[in-house]
Formats: C-alpha cells, sequence, structure tokens
C-alpha cells in the first residue's frame, strides 16, 4: 500500500483492493476518492492494482497502475486520468 501526504497536509493512500486512491484531509475518517474507485479495468476512470502514489504541488496525483503496466496522472478534481 502506498502513501504520501501533500503540502497542505493531506494524505492519500492506495487501496490496492478496492483499486482506489483516496485523500484523507485533517480529521476525515471517510476520505475522498481522488482516483480510480470504478472497479478495476483499464478505461480511463479505473486503476488496476495500483501500488504508490505522488502528488504534485497542483495537487495532481501520480498513480502507478501495476497491472495494467502504466502511470496515472489525475488532475484535481479529475474523473479520470
Amino acid at each position: 500500500m502506498g502513501l504520501t501526504m501533500d503540502e497542505n497536509g493531506s494524505l492519500y493512500v492506495v487501496d490496492w483492493r478496492k483499486h482506489e486512491v483516496r485523500r484523507y484531509r485533517r480529521g476525515e475518517s471517510e476520505g475522498t476518492v481522488v482516483a480510480g474507485g470504478n472497479g478495476n479495468g483499464n478505461r480511463l476512470d479505473q486503476v488496476n492494482g495500483p501500488h504508490y502514489v505522488f502528488v504534485d504541488r497542483d495537487q495532481s496525483v501520480y498513480v502507478s497502475d501495476g497491472w495494467n503496466h502504466r502511470v496515472m496522472k489525475w488532475m484535481k478534481g479529475a474523473k479520470q486520468g
């Protein structure tokens, strides 16, 4: 499971079983899906076996999509990468 923190203190957590990345802001317990979350697959709104995550200063999320052999970039607020 990959995780990272952005400059605002939000934590980004990869859940490879749910094929998604969630952002947890301070005080949140549920988090918000910011990448994937639409089951496993190779569409632009899906990831399949995500491993690592990185967040840049623009809050774009980069996800290593293991089983699809790609790295996806999800811009802030995007519904697909």
